[in-house]
């Protein structure tokens, strides 16, 4: 009978540091638009770094952006996301470090 308290315990501490990544993905977003929104109409790209480490892009994804992003055996593990805040795991460099 000790199992399910644990379990709930458990299952509760997930949800917590879930939530708690969504608040802090949403915090960085928020501060990305308000970083772009303090910038002249005409310099505001609406891709760049938070703090100079996160990266966002909240440009309409492309094709060539989404490849990039996701496939490209000759950039690192991590790249930035073709869309939203944070970085994408390159399936193409993972594929390039699997021995054929």
């Amino acid at each position: 009978m000790n199992e399910a308290p644990e379990t709930a315990r458990k299952t509760k501490r997930r949800l917590t540091l879930r939530n708690l990544w969504r608040l802090a993905l949403l915090v960085i977003g928020v501060v990305a638009i308000v970083q772009e929104l303090k910038k002249p109409p005409k310099e505001r790209t609406w891709h760049g770094k938070v703090a100079d480490f996160v990266p966002y892009d909240f440009r309409m994804p492309t094709v060539e952006r989404i490849r990039s992003a996701y496939w490209n055996p000759d950039a690192p593990l991590l790249t930035s996301k073709a869309f939203g805040v944070g970085w994408a795991v390159n399936l193409g460099a993972i594929k390039k470090l699997i021995p054929s």
